[in-house]
């Protein structure tokens, strides 16, 4: 149903009228940089076990998106990073999801987390392309790479409508 002052149809208590909004989850993280190369970590649960991301993953509650980018990092590769800028948002409303990534650099040594099979540093010629888990992950790397070509770093927002955008990108 529609509540009263409100555009959007919502599930609300038919006991207490109680309405229980169902917003899009935020995914955040780091594209984290070591001299010339990216730190990725292949992924050790699902969605998309064995392939590779970078450290990411939905914000907790009371968190800002850089906290929650840090911690997802500390969590899945056990490494400390300096943010340098919010870099790429991805807005990808048929599944109702908006991720942010940073550029960080690296700043403390890494190892595997309890939800990670391996962690490694991968220049532009050895990114494992055709294991990457997600397309944001690519279309990241793609922008991060062309503007290392060009020495400006801009922030990139992309909305993402439907699937079959990612044909066409």
């Amino acid at each position: 149903m529609t509540p009263p002052d409100d555009t959007q149809q919502r599930h609300v208590c038919r006991s207490c009228g109680h309405i229980h909004y169902e917003n899009p989850k935020i995914v955040c993280g780091c594209l984290i940089k070591s001299g010339d190369d990216i730190l990725l970590c292949k992924r050790g649960i699902e969605p998309r076990k064995n392939l590779w991301t970078f450290p990411a993953g939905y914000l907790e509650r009371f968190e800002t998106t850089l906290e929650g980018a840090k911690r997802e990092t500390r969590e899945e590769v056990l490494a400390e990073v300096e943010i340098d800028r919010l870099y790429v948002q991805f807005d990808l409303s048929y599944i109702s999801q908006i991720y942010q990534f940073y550029i960080a650099q690296l700043i403390s040594p890494f190892a595997p987390g309890h939800e990670t099979l391996d962690v490694q540093l991968f220049n532009e010629n050895s990114i494992p392309w055709d294991e990457l888990a997600f397309p944001v992950i690519r279309k990241s790397l793609e922008a991060y790479f062309s503007d290392t070509k060009r020495g400006e770093f801009k922030f990139r927002h992309f909305e993402i409508p439907d699937r079959t955008i990612w044909t066409r990108m």
